[in-house]
């Protein structure tokens, strides 16, 4: 009877409709290219516009965006979605490069860590976004890769440089200034008062242009040859990974103090795998394997579907502590069990997705207070299997483990109220402490929302394409004379077994990652395709921009603006080589400054931790597919420099 309340202050949906957005909806009939940047938005318009489809737009705007370091380069990862017309399926590109193979867990161990670092040489994993470009394109693209590479040259050979890229490298001059490949780069004023590029100069990259003109002249020479256009791409794949540009890369590396071997570069390959997916209330919603965190937004949604979040209201309490419940209960599970498919043990990924299981985790909400002990639940009963780790889960969260009705688990709730405690110093601190205070919350939220950027394509022949790109971003340690800088992604490996036993770090293996681009079709078409920046909070933000249109009738405009809220009970994937760097924040949510004050207060009441923010959304990138006109609405969010241009 207590929410009953919530169903007269429910918001209709002609309001939603009509509300205005701080950036006006995109409309394309032809073609649709949004990204990060402007500049990197027009190298997709302009391959468009030469005739190229949405895989070769991707590819291009792939490449402008890594030239211009935003949020990554090319010594990152590549994560893709694409939906092929001519088959009609829907497939997923892992380009996520692997660990070395002299790392291991004992190696970072012996050097003091207990997460792999956030930065430098000993937190690179291989390149794999410039194997990731040519596999999409050879595969699935129709232009060269000296076209889709047209637009990255030009910005390589000196662009004007934006204002963010330009003071983060200034902010960062301590890191830059350790390795010498980054500062030949970075420091373009060496000993004035600032040493990095200003905002609008001409930003040169003399050796990443030569390294992008090898690998077209790999190509050229292979269709001198008489080779095939994807033949000649593979040619320029093999000059990154096995030839000069590689010796380069490794001697750069191995000589800044990294791991990476010649070996290493030619044993790795991108691999085109079959997404994961679920049906929502007759939307099949794809996301990537248990590698990348996408399950759990499907996992999110498997939960929802038995509750009626219509009838709530949008961001009602009601609404706000069921969404944050329920992400509680699939980060939890992300914690645990994700990892490498390819490496034992095997995730239990069918029993995580079971409609079954979503159920029982659905039942464990509790209404009434903010239940800050979640734990990983037990899906093995829904694969028929026995779960191995029952002795390692009750040693962590306590002999109740599974709960029950969402009883508390005593245990973790008394070892993380301690550092709860700790991090809610507030009225009573001094001045001092309440400094240190805001300069800890200011860290903790770069590291939950740090990296990546996003792509979204489509063309009027079908094709669709999403895609999470990231590592290498600023401060970028630049493998030699190569230009390239190198992955930071092997912090998202664990050391610690006890943590998540299937995200350990091995030789060869790959890291479990933040990155999620999502497809939704539906009618066996393409509805939704949308990914977003934003480190752990991803998939958060992802789900609430999907409910926003599916449940609410928001235009994709106004889903990406639209207040979201964000949890922090998960561990960290990103930033900080201790334990306490990375531990869950219990009961506390991020909420939009123009929440109700009446929700403020009963989110208090109910044990919430409550800290606000003016955006809280994005940056979120979407089209939507509308079939009724044979037309697209794009999406895209007023948070940071993203862009999109439609025709």
């Amino acid at each position: 009877m207590k929410y009953i309340v919530f169903i007269f202050l429910f918001i209709c949906f002609e309001p939603l409709l009509a509300q205005k957005t701080e950036k006006p909806p995109l409309h394309g009939k032809h073609w649709m290219a949004i990204t990060g940047k402007p500049l990197g938005a027009e190298s997709g318009a302009q391959i468009f516009q030469q005739g190229g489809n949405a895989v070769d737009a991707a590819c291009a705007m792939l490449a402008s965006m890594c030239t211009q370091w935003a949020v990554l380069s090319w010594g990152g990862e590549t994560q893709a979605i694409i939906y092929n017309p001519k088959t009609k399926k829907v497939i997923s590109i892992d380009a996520l490069g692997f660990a070395p193979g002299a790392a291991t867990a004992a190696y970072y161990r012996s050097k003091g860590y207990y997460f792999p670092p956030e930065y430098g040489p000993l937190a690179a994993v291989t390149p794999g976004t410039p194997g990731g470009l040519c596999y999409m394109l050879a595969e699935y693209g129709t232009m060269s890769l000296k076209q889709v590479l047209a637009p990255a040259m030009q910005l390589a050979a000196g662009y004007p440089i934006e204002a963010m890229a330009a003071n983060n490298m200034q902010k960062n001059l301590s890191w830059i200034k350790q390795w010498p490949y980054s500062s030949k780069v970075f420091i373009t004023h060496p000993g004035e008062k600032r040493e990095a590029p200003e905002p609008g100069e001409i930003f040169i990259q003399k050796d990443l242009l030569a390294t992008l003109t090898k690998m077209v002249e790999a190509e050229d020479q292979a269709l001198k040859q008489k080779k095939s256009r994807k033949e000649a791409i593979y040619a320029a794949y093999d000059r990154f990974y096995k030839g000069d540009i590689a010796k380069e890369f490794v001697r750069g590396c191995q000589e800044q103090g990294g791991l990476i071997s010649m070996e290493d570069l030619a044993r790795w390959k991108p691999m085109e795998e079959e997404p994961l997916y679920v049906n929502y209330k007759g939307i099949e919603v794809y996301k990537l394997q248990q590698w990348s965190q996408g399950p759990a937004l499907l996992q999110s949604l498997n939960i929802l579907e038995n509750i009626d979040l219509r009838a709530m209201g949008y961001n009602s309490l009601k609404y706000i502590h069921t969404i944050y419940q329920t992400m509680n209960l699939t980060f939890a599970d992300r914690d645990f069990y994700y990892g490498d498919p390819y490496f034992s043990p095997s995730e239990p990924i069918t029993g995580l997705l079971n409609k079954e299981y979503a159920k029982q985790r659905a039942a464990q909400i509790q209404y009434g207070y903010n239940d800050s002990s979640c734990a990983p639940g037990d899906p093995y009963p829904f694969e028929g299997k026995t779960n191995p780790y029952k002795s390692l889960l009750r040693s962590r969260f306590g002999k109740t483990w599974p709960a029950v009705n969402g009883k508390a688990l005593s245990i973790q709730r008394s070892a993380l109220s301690v550092e709860r405690s700790a991090l809610s110093v507030e009225h009573s601190a001094l001045s001092v402490e309440r400094t240190a205070l805001r300069e800890e919350e200011s860290l903790y939220q770069d590291r939950l929302w740090r990296g990546t950027t996003s792509i979204e394509t489509c063309d009027e022949e079908g094709w669709v394409v999403s895609v999470t790109p990231s590592g290498g971003w600023l401060p970028a340690c630049i493998a030699g004379n190569t230009g390239v800088g190198m992955s930071q992604r092997m912090q998202s490996f664990v050391l610690d077994s006890t943590l998540n036993p299937f995200n350990v770090l091995e030789p060869y293996k790959k890291p479990r990652v933040t990155l999620t681009p999502t497809l939704a079709m539906k009618d066996g078409k393409p509805f939704l395709s949308f990914a977003v920046q934003g480190g752990d909070t991803q998939d958060q933000n992802l789900l609430q921009f999907f409910l926003n249109v599916v449940e609410f009738n928001m235009t994709v405009q106004q889903a990406t603006e639209a207040a979201n809220i964000n949890t922090d009970q998960l561990w960290l994937s990103l930033g900080g080589d201790k334990k306490e760097d990375r531990m869950p924040r219990p009961g506390y949510i991020l909420l939009n400054n123009k929440t109700d004050s009446s929700v403020r207060k009963d989110l208090q009441k109910m044990g919430y931790t409550m800290r606000f923010a003016e955006r809280t959304s994005g940056p979120v990138n979407a089209i939507y597919f509308d079939w009724k006109h044979g037309s697209f609405w794009g999406g895209s969010s007023n948070y940071g420099e993203d862009y999109g241009i439609g025709w």
